[in-house]
């Protein structure tokens, strides 16, 4: 960019001399403004502002999960079905007699067939020793071993499984 800068003479004095010597002094040439710094922090910070508020946009949009689908009902209780005790035998000539109540779900309008639960439960209690299956802890376990056995196999009919009679020997 060129700058035309002209320079007027002052007026002349009355009486004043006119002449070369009168000349006036050569203007100092205006310096070249310089170039300016563009700060890019505020460019900068806006951009990841920008970056995260999209980021937790899709994260909100594409991770929730709408409350429809959340969570399926839990199915209602109905009626318990009551298995006849069988003796199980145990480690070290000992027997458990077992008895089971399943608890069933609502929408079961006739008894499901009671051999795969008994089949669930001689497999998971027999051959244990007798102190094993006497402790209460393990026997808690064992029993919601056999009630999410019950749970698969009966795919979902069987809510639950109740020890109606347990005795060892």
């Amino acid at each position: 960019m060129s700058v035309e800068q002209r320079v007027i003479g002052a007026p002349q004095k009355i009486g004043g001399r006119s002449g070369a010597s009168a000349a006036p002094a050569p203007a100092a040439a205006a310096p070249e403004p310089e170039p300016r710094k563009r700060r890019r922090w505020p460019v900068l910070v806006v951009a990841l502002v920008a970056l995260v508020a999209a980021g937790a946009a899709a994260a909100w949009f594409f991770l929730r999960t709408p409350d429809a689908e959340a969570a399926p009902p839990e199915p209602e209780p109905g009626a318990v079905m009551l298995v006849d005790p069988v003796s199980l035998n145990l480690a070290d000539g000992h027997y458990l007699r077992l008895g089971l109540g399943l608890q069933l779900t609502a929408e079961i309008h006739e008894d499901p067939d009671p051999a795969r639960a008994l089949d669930l439960a001689i497999a998971l209690f027999s051959g244990r020793h007798v102190d094993e299956v006497s402790d209460p802890a393990t026997r808690d376990e064992l029993k919601a071993q056999l009630a999410e056995q019950l749970h698969e196999a009966y795919e979902g009919e069987v809510l639950d499984v109740y020890l109606t009679e347990y005795v060892t020997q």
